[in-house]
């Protein structure tokens, strides 16, 4: 296996340092627009080379993987650049690995009722081409999409005769200080990435059929383990309600993350004020995206490890009967301390947690445990053989039934 690693910022730098530990592949080639940032996550294994790249060009990408004879392709950088990697990867006739599918685009009438383009539609839309091609498209492999979907896997396999919902429900007791030790805003992933998942009206599916509510909907307390405790959660767009059903049985799916008053009025600001837009605006003869600039004026979350004390969890909230035919409700979980991942790896948990998945993923189809061809969710995998490495790279899961 030799690994194209598009993207060498936060997310990119982890994958390097988890994947360094692991012998399952030949090379990695870690490619960003940043050579510097390249090199430097280049520099943490003999088996790792750094490259530049344009990722908004497919042929860019293709043209990459023929030099290094790439055989898949991971990508790590922000959705927006989706397409042209994942075209990119098909062209040259490589496998192809994300964290995050092709963006949304809201009904134009109806955004707060109905689907318009959803996420990962045009990837899905392609699915065909890859499966005749005999390649595989592993999308939504991270943390959130990823992790929670295996999760979803094995509570279909393993522990509920029927499922009413699966609920992935994400929420942390994150803090970040400045020097002074006082708290500040900062947030721990991808800003430009929180925007476009926040403010987009979020997808539900029920009884067969996907729809859309307002942005923030459906506030509720969950009680999260290890520690973290009770954290207000609200509806928010993300993959895991596009993929689940897919291939797992269920009557509802739902994502709801506990982002906090102060972050939920801070993206209805930016909102009210223009400012999560992406569309270019002409500033002083420069043209800027207004989201660029949020996202840049912002610490760079892969820098605010040191100052960040707290847990990360990501998990699935399982509700129907069990394998005994009586009603079951069992959370199933991954928790992160920052310190303990700060010690061992140098990078921040938000970060090192979505970080993770993909590789235990690739590990999984090096090995062959996991193989297929079209544009698949990690559901369409037996959960088991993830889980169990996941839990030997020294990260275990748990799980947790519920009244």
């Amino acid at each position: 296996m030799r690994i194209l690693l598009v993207g060498a910022g936060g997310v990119g730098g982890a994958f390097t340092a988890i994947a360094a530990r692991r012998d399952f592949y030949e090379a990695i080639v870690i490619a960003d627009y940043s050579a510097e940032r390249a090199e430097k996550a280049a520099a943490a294994d003999e088996r790792f080379t750094a490259a530049q790249i344009d990722a908004t060009s497919k042929d860019a990408v293709a043209a990459l993987c023929r030099e290094h004879r790439i055989t898949h392709v991971m990508n790590a950088v922000d959705p927006v650049f989706n397409m042209s990697i994942f075209d990119g990867a098909f062209e040259a006739g490589a496998d192809y690995v994300d964290m995050a599918m092709s963006l949304s685009k809201p009904h134009p009438e109806a955004p707060y009722e109905k689907t318009g383009v959803k996420l990962g539609d045009e990837q899905f839309a392609v699915a065909d081409r890859w499966e005749a091609a005999g390649r595989l498209a592993l999308v939504g492999m991270g943390v959130e999409p990823g992790l929670s979907d295996v999760f979803a896997r094995y509570a279909a396999d393993h522990l509920f005769s029927e499922i009413d919902e699966l609920g992935t429900r994400d929420g942390a007791n994150l803090v970040v200080t400045d020097d002074n030790g006082n708290e500040i805003f900062a947030p721990s992933f991808s800003m430009w990435t929180t925007i476009e998942e926040c403010l987009n009206p979020p997808v539900i599916w029920e009884d067969g059929e996907w729809f859309t509510t307002a942005p923030f909907s459906e506030p509720e307390v969950f009680d999260f383990p290890e520690g973290i405790g009770p954290v207000e959660c609200v509806n928010v767009e993300h993959e895991e309600v596009l993929l689940m059903p897919r291939w797992v049985d269920c009557r509802r799916a739902t994502f709801k993350y506990g982002l906090g008053d102060e972050f939920i009025n801070i993206l209805k600001v930016l909102h009210t004020l223009g400012l999560d837009s992406t569309e270019k605006v002409r500033v002083k003869g420069v043209e800027v995206s207004p989201r660029d600039v949020v996202a840049a004026v912002l610490p760079d979350p892969a820098t605010v490890g040191p100052r960040m004390k707290g847990k990360t969890c990501a998990g699935l909230l399982v509700t129907g009967k069990g394998k005994d035919g009586l009603p079951r409700k069992s959370y199933l979980f991954h928790v992160v301390d920052n310190e303990t991942v700060m010690a061992d790896y140098g990078h921040q948990c938000v970060v090192w947690q979505t970080a993770i998945n993909p590789v235990v993923a690739l590990e999984l189809v090096a090995r062959g445990t996991w193989s297929g061809a079209g544009v698949l969710g990690p559901e369409a995998f037996d959960a088991v053989p993830f889980l169990d490495l996941l839990t030997e790279y020294g990260s275990p899961w748990g799980q947790k039934e519920l009244s």
